[in-house]
């Protein structure tokens, strides 16, 4: 791995040892996970004493134990941002200290973008190094830019130049992060092949390079289900290890994972606690694992799946929007008529094809399920 940097590569700035803020501490809405978690990465820093690669704030255990949680021995209770295999989360951190990038795929919901930023403040302490992917996305996102002001006044010059986030990330040996990376034109992707295999990124208007750092590495994330939208070149395939992240093995695995993350959304919210909604929580887990499935929990009955994803992260939506109506315009306690309304906007994306199913669904399953009349009701009122 290239560890040298050319002397008119980019110089550190000071946004990333501090991020710039525009809202007041304790007021934004979505913390970065190095804010939100700063007592966890400093509690596992400071009693971490195995080896860490350069520039990592802590070692690969330390890392995984980040993620997937645990309790150190002074009795700090590290939370888990994983609900998963552990080997899965061991694999992600080991290739970060190879000099191969790290490719997080799977199907919509499987906290691809969670587990990549945690990664990212685990290991750089600073998340923000981040190329949003889109059909629009240009090559200067990955790349560099140019303040064109000065570009017109002065020409090409190191001071008109505008790194970008990978950029950045080379010159001071951080971790940089694409999100949705097939959904990047392929002219545009390619623009990667130089920056992960040689580790440079050149700059031929200038005459001159970036050459990474030791610590410099790219985490993308990427859709199962936009293969065929911009499949990745093979030359690019080659420069990624691959990890694919599965939807959650169980119902109580799923129902965890949704509890914990209503109830971090929740508490910055001022909405009620999730206990409160346990019950209709797991309801909407087994809505969508039966439906997404195509059979029932007990194994009885085989159902269409509609078009939708019904994944965990749109289970975390539906309640964390049932929990709002609860607490606005009920009596703070999570009910069947709280979540009936984003089960159906989930579950019905084809208004044709999908509500058939949904119909068929209530009357064949939940209509006779034990303890569910509510939840058909529920549903039945906001279905007709």
């Amino acid at each position: 791995m290239s560890v040298s940097v050319d002397q008119t590569s980019v110089e550190p700035s000071p946004q990333h040892s501090a991020h710039t803020r525009e809202a007041a501490d304790g007021e934004s809405l979505r913390p970065h996970a190095e804010d939100a978690f700063a007592a966890e990465l400093a509690a596992l820093a400071a009693q971490d004493d195995r080896p860490r690669p350069v520039r990592w704030r802590m070692s690969p255990w330390a890392v995984a134990t980040y993620l997937l949680g645990g309790i150190l021995p002074d009795g700090t209770v590290i939370t888990p941002k994983y609900v998963g295999p552990r080997r899965i989360v061991e694999v992600a951190v080991t290739t970060l200290a190879t000099d191969r990038a790290l490719l997080l795929l799977g199907v919509p919901g499987t906290a691809k973008t969670w587990v990549s930023e945690h990664l990212a403040a685990a290991v750089s302490g600073d998340s923000t190094l981040l190329v949003q992917g889109t059909a629009g996305t240009p090559e200067e996102a990955i790349r560099y830019g140019w303040n064109y002001a000065q570009l017109l006044a002065n020409g090409p010059s190191r001071d008109a130049l505008v790194p970008s986030p990978v950029m950045r990330a080379m010159a001071e040996g951080m971790t940089a992060r694409v999100e949705e990376l097939t959904r990047i034109p392929a002219d545009v992707q390619d623009s990667l092949i130089t920056i992960l295999s040689e580790k440079t990124l050149p700059i031929p208007e200038l005459g001159s390079e970036v050459q990474a750092v030791r610590g410099f590495n790219l985490i993308a994330t990427a859709n199962d289900r936009d293969r065929g939208v911009n499949d990745l070149s093979s030359a690019l395939r080659r420069r990624f290890n691959t990890v694919v992240l599965p939807l959650p093995e169980s119902a109580d695995a799923e129902v965890d994972i949704v509890s914990r993350r209503v109830d971090q959304i929740g508490r910055s919210l001022d909405l009620p606690s999730v206990p409160d909604g346990v019950d209709e929580i797991r309801r909407v887990v087994t809505v969508f694992r039966e439906l997404r499935d195509g059979i029932t929990a007990d194994g009885r009955t085989k159902l269409k799946s509609p078009s939708g994803t019904l994944s965990t992260a749109e289970a975390i939506s539906v309640v964390t929007n049932g929990l709002a109506l609860a607490a606005h315009f009920g009596d703070g306690v999570l009910r069947a008529s709280d979540v009936a309304a984003g089960i159906l906007g989930a579950v019905v994306r084809d208004p044709a094809a999908d509500r058939v199913i949904w119909q068929e669904y209530l009357e064949a399953v939940v209509r006779e399920r034990d303890g569910w009349k509510d939840f058909y009701r529920a549903c039945r009122e906001v279905s007709a």
